[in-house]
């Protein structure tokens, strides 16, 4: 049985690296490649947008991390309850 939850956290997590991952390349890339003082306004708002979704999304696969990790151990704890009902 396949958990939303944790579905969610792992390709949110795939998806705020690579954000965050894209924001720090275009860093590096304005530094190095562009040279002319002017341009550095659209990379900063650029790299910025991309770390700042990166960080939302990340904090958003942690909390259906544990949201996920809730669910599993009521899940277990139901089971348990049952079970010793049953005996």
């Amino acid at each position: 049985m396949s958990n939303s939850h944790s579905d969610k956290f792992l390709t949110q997590l795939l998806l705020g690296l690579s954000f965050i991952t894209g924001g720090i390349f275009s860093i590096l890339y304005a530094c190095f490649e562009r040279v002319e003082n002017d341009d550095w306004y659209p990379w900063a708002i650029v790299a910025s947008t991309l770390i700042c979704i990166g960080l939302y999304l990340l904090m958003s696969a942690f909390v259906h991390k544990v949201k996920s990790d809730f669910m599993r151990r009521q899940r277990d704890k139901m089971k348990q309850r049952n079970k010793t009902n049953n005996e």
